[in-house]
């Protein structure tokens, strides 16, 4: 803390004494090299006189990016260098601003060889902001042979995954966008792995960001920079000992001729896994003694799980172009759910048994029209449209069976479920590029979305006459239309400190209607303001810094709202909860980097923050697992992260320590002492030149208390090798996940005076074999420019 406070004693300091420099010529030039499947290169990047060609200035770079200072010339030759890539010449004058970032440069690959082998360097994987957000490389990584999104985010740095929630350590629940465009969990699991460039993790999401959500995950896919036809078809195979084999096959292809482009995907994925969860829920109270000890196991198959989609480009020009696509997924989920409940009191021992016969498809469909266009000053427009479409149909087959007091007894269900959610969102977003220093950014969207479900729930003694069960069967409708506006100003104060104010306002309007426990009707309406700031300090060209402050909000998901029965027996249901509140949060950030170490710490605070718990239902022995709101909640995290990268090694670490405590006075949770949580994070890229790839992933995670119960700890340790053969034209990879079985969660909490404890354990452990193949004609367009005018010259998107 005494180096932190020494730090910003020395910017005050520097920003009461500091006079700004307003030099006519070049003082810094900055760029990332890549090659034509956009990995990053390494070689040097040297400086030019222009009269005479002696070198100015020179750094070598491994992972793709340079940047040079104190040039101080008005004209210069920027060469490029590299035993990977053909010799590169730019020409480069001044013109208004002395930083140029020269964007992505696109290189000619060189296939020189050095005493018969071919040196090529390792993609980096990771990249850290002065701002704290960090890009994560995702082509050509240990990353890209996960078998889903939801597994590669799980693989990511600071990223946790578990029971269908997506958190960045420290800061809690992300929210998810594609290519800068937010999206939802269903629109998230339909994008296709083999499309995917890089993640941005974005910890101080601006006001330009949904306010939903305390951090931003952004997902950036593979732009289509070649001419001609590429495609790839990917076949994987996993096979788990705990959860069975899957068969995952994957087709990609792009045409690209003139100002159109096409692409389209095809993912189909059959087979079966698993998922187990051991729960006990103890009452030790002897007048109200209970003990039920649960086991429900989900043995899922997959008749037709897939994913597609299509898109189609018109560009006017390089900066100016509309796109069109259509994606969707299909999940035809059927296999057996088996739950064995064996539940002891006063009365004596009774045991029940559930087997539920799975039949659920879900169809979900999205159509995008977006509009970009940037101007050679650098100023953007972007408008967009989006209609999604979620369609799901449960026809769930039940049978029951239980020995009570020495006797038995059978019984039928069905549990037949419709639900369509449609949900139209119209936004535009404005960047107005003063100068280089200077932006002001403004936009505005809405959204409407409509939910509308009914359950039926039949119950017979017989399997032949059914009888609808009022008390189980529901219908449920839900309109909820948002409106919000932002703007966001970028600037400086002076050559070292740079900053972004900005604001969001939202206003939420909803009706609810639904008949379960009674008809219900909630309608209401609410604004909100979300303000954040952002100040970075470039205090060398080694050393920088940051501070922020984050104002968000998470609005409960749809379906917890929704009240209607997910059946798992007789005493165990899972009910949403219309009465659920908004979860707000602000969360502050001061971080420092140096060189490749990047150090922050943090604190946020939560009010009405949305967690679940198992609560007591209407008859003695039956529990309700629901969403609710909790009183408040703070967090406190710290973290360090280093990287290295070489010609045969790359490496990511972090290390983090979080404290969070939840406090809550209504539901009657035992309180407990609070204990920190451990996180430590590795992965290894190890390359052998002309052999193979070797990759090693490792995470985990401490056992945690937060003051109203705890968690034990996981991890997982992944390994794998990867070839590739035919000119890289067939790639090989094979991957042994979860080696040691370690990701299970689990945990205890005390609520209502209920001890209740889960274990929950996931088919991770699994040996994977991927085979790709790369086909194609495309050519590599080439743009000559021999003046920048700061402008970002062929960068991602």
């Amino acid at each position: 803390m005494r180096f932190l406070i020494l730090v910003f004693i020395y910017v005050s300091f520097f920003l009461l004494n500091s006079v700004p420099s307003k030099a006519q010529s070049i003082q810094k030039i900055s760029g990332k090299v890549v090659n034509r499947n956009n990995e990053l290169m390494m070689g040097t990047a040297s400086v030019l006189s222009v009269r005479d060609s002696v070198i100015i200035k020179q750094q070598d770079f491994l992972d793709g990016v340079f940047q040079l200072s104190d040039i101080n010339q008005n004209e210069i030759i920027l060469k490029l260098t590299s035993v990977e890539f053909a010799d590169l010449f730019l020409g480069i004058k001044f013109s208004n601003s002395s930083n140029i970032d020269l964007g992505s440069i696109i290189v000619s690959e060189n296939n020189n060889q050095l005493n018969e082998i071919v040196v090529k360097s390792n993609p980096s994987l990771l990249k850290y902001g002065a701002n704290g957000n960090i890009d994560v490389n995702v082509n050509g990584t240990v990353l890209a042979t996960s078998s889903s999104v939801n597994e590669l985010l799980g693989r990511v740095p600071n990223v946790v995954v578990a029971d269908g929630e997506i958190s960045v350590v420290g800061k809690g629940e992300a929210i998810i966008y594609l290519n800068g465009v937010l999206i939802n969990y269903e629109r998230f699991a339909a994008i296709p792995v083999s499309q995917i460039q890089k993640i941005e993790v974005i910890s101080n999401p601006s006001a330009r960001y949904d306010a939903e959500g305390k951090a931003v995950i952004n997902i950036i896919t593979k732009q289509n920079i070649e001419s001609g036809i590429m495609g790839a078809v990917n076949q994987q195979v996993t096979v788990s000992k705990f959860g069975g084999t899957l068969y995952n096959t994957l087709f990609d292809f792009n045409y690209s001729k003139g100002k159109f482009s096409f692409i389209t995907n095809y993912g189909l994925q059959l087979g079966k896994n698993r998922e187990l969860l051991y729960t006990t829920r103890t009452r030790p109270n002897p007048d109200d003694f209970m003990k039920s000890e649960l086991t429900t196991d989900w043995k899922r198959r997959f008749n037709n799980y897939s994913n597609f989609g299509f898109g189609l480009q018109y560009s006017f020009s390089p900066n100016n172009y509309i796109s069109l696509a259509y994606s969707g997924n299909v999940n035809d989920l059927g296999g057996i759910t088996e739950s064995r409940n064996s539940i002891t009191n006063n009365s004596g021992i009774s045991f029940y048994a559930t087997d539920v016969d799975r039949n659920d498809v879900l169809l979900n469909q999205f159509i995008n029209l977006n509009y970009n266009w940037t101007t050679d000053k650098g100023s953007t427009l972007f408008i967009g449209s989006q209609f999604s479409n979620y369609n799901q149909t449960i026809r769930d087959f039940i049978e029951e069976s239980s020995l009570v007091e020495q006797t038995d007894s059978e019984r039928y269900l069905k549990n037949n479920v419709g639900s369509r959610i449609n949900i139209i969102a119209v936004q535009a977003d404005y960047s107005k590029k003063i100068n280089e220093k200077t932006k002001l950014e403004v936009g505005a969207k809405l959204s409407h979305a409509t939910i509308n479900s009914g359950t039926d729930f039949l119950i017979a003694a017989d399997n032949v006459n059914f009888e609808l069960d009022d008390a189980l069967s529901s219908d449920f409708e839900y309109n909820e239309k948002i409106a919000a506006a932002y703007f966001n100003y970028i600037g400086t104060l002076n050559e070292k400190v740079n900053f972004s104010l900005g604001v969001r306002a939202e206003k939420t309007s909803y009706d609810l209607f639904t008949n379960a426990n009674g008809i219900q009707k909630f309608e209401k309406s609410y604004s909100n303001f979300f303000p954040n700031a952002l100040l970075n300090f470039d205090l060398s060209e080694d050393w920088k810094g940051h501070f922020s402050y984050v104002s968000r909000i998470t609005r409960p998901r749809y379906q917890a709202l929704n009240p209607y029965v997910i059946y798992q027996d007789p005493f165990t249901t899972i009910e949403g909860n219309p009465n659920l509140l908004p979860e707000k949060t602000h969360a502050f950030e001061i971080g420092t980097m140096y060189k490749k170490f990047d150090f922050k710490v943090g604190y946020t605070y939560k009010n009405d923050p949305i967690s679940a718990a198992a609560l007591r239902g209407d008859t003695p022995n039956s529990y309700i697992l629901r969403a609710l709101n909790l009183e408040k909640g703070h967090t406190f995290f710290t973290s360090l992260s280093r990287s290295f990268n070489v010609k045969w090694w790359n490496s990511v670490n972090t290390a983090s320590i979080t404290w969070q405590k939840s406090v809550d006075n209504y539901y009657a949770f035992a309180f407990s002492p609070v204990e920190p949580q451990i996180y430590l994070y590795t992965n290894n890229t190890f390359t052998i030149p002309k052999f193979f790839k070797l990759q090693l992933l490792a995470w985990y995670l401490s056992d945690r208390s937060y003051g109203l119960g705890s968690e034990n700890s996981r991890s997982i340790v992944t390994l794998g090798i990867e070839r590739n053969f035919f000119k890289d034209a067939l790639k090989l990879n094979f991957t042994a996940n979860d080696i040691f079985h370690k990701f299970m969660v689990s945990g205890d909490y005390n609520v209502g005076q209920t001890q209740i404890y889960y274990h929950r354990t996931y088919s991770t452990d699994y040996f994977k074999l991927i085979a790709t193949y790369n086909f194609g004609d495309s050519k590599k367009t080439t743009y000559k420019k021999s003046e920048v005018e700061q402008t970002e010259n062929n960068r991602a998107r």
